[in-house]
């Protein structure tokens, strides 16, 4: 739980703009509540024409016009307010560590022998990473080397994105380093992870992005990040969570991206659908990451984002399955094991409101039970048999129920 750069200030992260965020996710009083990791993802290095500039060991460096006391002040900064802090990178080595021949700390080995210029790493925006030989000498312990620089900033999550299949090794490498650190560090695997190899990533990571990013690039206005995201890419976020739901739980987490609630209407988003976005990423048991800009919440959003019991679902660490997927009719649901069962009605018609019916001998229920709105805590006295709810277009019935004394 917490917040991460992209959605909102995606291309400008500098070092005052995160702080003025972490001091926002502190004093709104969400940090209190569990949202505590504070994430600079991509544009924190310093680039040039041949992609990412780097140190003496070929390792990235940040861009010290935007951040003029470096990652590790930066992290300082979020640590003193009690928070966690994460950063983003990319597999390979950088195109300049391999011009320059740059010494792979701790060895004497160098970038020359290790890269593998002949295939291209995914960098979305800085570019020229190339990929890694990790049978030559020397490869793992660059890996090494930037792990433990990471881990000396201070560090505690850290993205690796741009991953895939083809990325195995890089992925094992990061992973590998990662815990000779000493540190414990979140390591994210991103984005859109195959399924096939679900039970890998478990294996190597602590989260996983099911899908592509959760922002509609498509929408933006007038140079602005708003709106965020729109109902498409939300939508498309209940067949990910249906299909990996045996993967989630204990060992780590299906990440279906950032929770795009706090801004009101910048975020693309009706307030039926906003309720949606946390019941389903609680129901998957997903990261809630926030994407959007803290230091202007709405009072509406922010409730949201605070409702104890949404986040009890979310942080129970396990995943709902799918019980129904009928028309515009979706239905999760999860057993606790002190006997409740939490029940997501959503309805997928964004034009018109909708009245579904849950038969409880689908869950294999047949007493009556006790029965309270979740949103609300509003208690809905005892069903039996079936539970029927309206909802609005978008929306969600939200319930959880328990076998009456």
């Amino acid at each position: 739980m917490g917040w991460s750069s992209w959605s909102f200030l995606r291309h400008h992260p500098t070092a005052a703009s995160i702080e003025a965020q972490a001091r926002a996710l502190k004093t709104s009083g969400l940090a209190a509540l569990g949202y505590r990791y504070v994430n600079v993802d991509d544009y924190w290095m310093a680039c040039n024409g041949y992609g990412p500039e780097v140190d003496r060991y070929g390792r990235w460096i940040p861009d010290h016009a935007a951040f003029p006391s470096g990652v590790a002040g930066l992290a300082h900064y979020v640590h003193a307010l009690g928070l966690k802090f994460g950063l983003y990178v990319t597999p390979g080595i950088p195109a300049n560590a391999v011009r320059q021949d740059t010494r792979i700390e701790g060895t004497a080995n160098t970038a020359v022998q290790i890269a593998e210029t002949s295939v291209t790493e995914q960098n979305y925006n800085c570019g020229h990473m190339y990929g890694i030989d990790y049978a030559a000498p020397g490869a793992q312990a660059y890996i090494d080397s930037w792990a433990m620089e990471f881990a000396s900033w201070g560090v505690d999550y850290l993205k690796l994105d741009g991953v895939g299949t083809w990325d195995i090794p890089d992925i094992r490498a990061w992973s590998a380093a990662l815990r000779r650190t000493g540190r414990p560090m979140i390591l994210e695997l991103s984005n859109s992870l195959a399924i096939s190899h679900a039970a890998l990533w478990s294996t190597l990571g602590d989260g996983w992005r099911t899908g592509d990013d959760i922002e509609c690039y498509s929408c933006e206005k007038n140079g602005s990040s708003f709106p965020l995201t729109d109902w498409r890419n939300v939508a498309s976020r209940f067949d990910t969570v249906a299909s990996w739901q045996p993967y989630g739980g204990q060992s780590g987490w299906n990440d279906e991206d950032s929770v795009e609630i706090g801004n009101g209407a910048h975020d693309g988003l009706t307030v039926p659908e906003r309720r949606t976005v946390l019941s389903l990423w609680s129901l998957a048991g997903a990261p809630l990451i926030l994407g959007t800009d803290l230091t202007h919440l709405s009072s509406l959003d922010e409730a949201m984002l605070e409702n104890r019991a949404v986040i009890a679902i979310d942080q129970d660490r396990i995943a709902a399955r799918r019980l129904i997927d009928s028309g515009n009719e979706q239905v999760f649901v999860k057993h606790q094991p002190d006997g409740t069962w939490y029940i997501g009605i959503f309805n997928t018609d964004t034009s018109a409101a909708q009245t579904f019916r849950i038969q409880f001998a689908q869950l294999g229920l047949k007493y009556p039970l006790r029965a309270v709105d979740v949103w609300t805590g509003q208690s809905l006295g005892l069903v039996r048999g079936s539970y029927s709810a309206t909802v609005a277009p978008g929306g969600v019935s939200l319930i959880s129920v328990l076998a009456s004394a």
